[in-house]
């Protein structure tokens, strides 16, 4: 009994030491993250209020999943698998939701743009314009739009609204249009050529994106199949050898292989889709 309070007292004691001294690091690491994820929340029109009370108990459920099981189960291994499992995924998850609808905006931001010259053409203002496609465009970019002529008419110049909208979306087509549109506007440019000149540019773009993006389909659905192979390969070598494969969940040196393999297998699927997502 009593080397088990001595060894409880002990454990205790280190737990507390590093939490005294990695508090430093810890602290740097959650203001990391809630930037990173405050970045993508605002993508997504996300509230991000309590967004750092909901990173430190992300934080603590990991700290807690990888205790249980290292002293539970007696695996560190899977605990620290778990960990970072529990780390990547849903920091993941938020990161491509941020990217998919960055994308849909690119591809509706070209098709807006030819709208609002020939709403210009017609012989509407820049704003009159621009409500017309807070109104008729499709979501998420009217829903853009509507905030950009919302803070118009709150009192915001709308050269800071485009501006600011410009660094929220962190879109480069968004960026070509807003400089060339603040250019045009000081200069006293014809504002429907110079318009129409960044939608065809922005079309070609979409072109080139879009024959990539059908060049590389086959590419990247083979790197999805090979990155699901391994736990194919997992279950059919249970039903031939199942006295083996249960060791690699139950022994240390299983488990070890285990989390290298599934850490191995995740970085190849990533490398993959950065290798075949090339930049413009």
């Amino acid at each position: 009994m009593i080397e088990l309070w001595l060894g409880s007292l002990l454990v205790g004691a280190g737990i507390g030491m590093f939490a005294y001294c990695g508090e430093n690091y810890f602290l740097a690491g959650v203001s990391f993250i809630e930037r990173d994820l405050a970045d993508k929340l605002k993508r997504l029109r996300a509230s991000t209020k309590h967004l750092r009370k909901y990173v430190v108990a992300w934080a603590i459920s990991i700290v807690a999943v990888f205790a249980g099981l290292v002293f539970a189960l007696d695996s560190f291994p899977l605990g620290m698998l778990a960990a970072v499992l529990l780390t990547c995924v849903p920091w993941y998850v938020v990161r491509r939701m941020a990217e998919t609808r960055q994308q849909k905006l690119e591809d509706q931001l070209a098709d807006a743009m030819v709208t609002l010259s020939s709403a210009v053409k017609a012989g509407l203002s820049l704003v009159q314009a621009m409500e017309i496609l807070a109104e008729q465009c499709p979501k998420p970019i009217s829903e853009e739009f509507q905030q950009v002529i919302g803070e118009y008419k709150l009192g915001k110049p709308l050269d800071r609204a485009l501006s600011e909208a410009k660094d929220r979306l962190k879109s480069e087509n968004l960026a070509l249009f807003t400089a060339a549109l603040l250019a045009s506007r000081e200069s006293g440019g014809k504002l429907n050529e110079t318009i129409d000149r960044i939608s065809h540019s922005v079309l070609e773009l979409q072109r080139l994106e879009r024959k990539i993006g059908s060049e590389t389909a086959q590419a990247r659905k083979a790197a999805v199949y090979m990155a699901l192979a391994p736990l194919f390969i997992v279950i059919v070598y249970y039903f031939v050898d199942p006295l083996n494969t249960t060791r690699l969940f139950t022994t240390l040196p299983g488990q070890i292989l285990l989390g290298i393999s599934v850490v191995l297998d995740v970085l190849a699927y990533l490398w993959a889709r950065v290798i075949l997502n090339p930049d413009i």
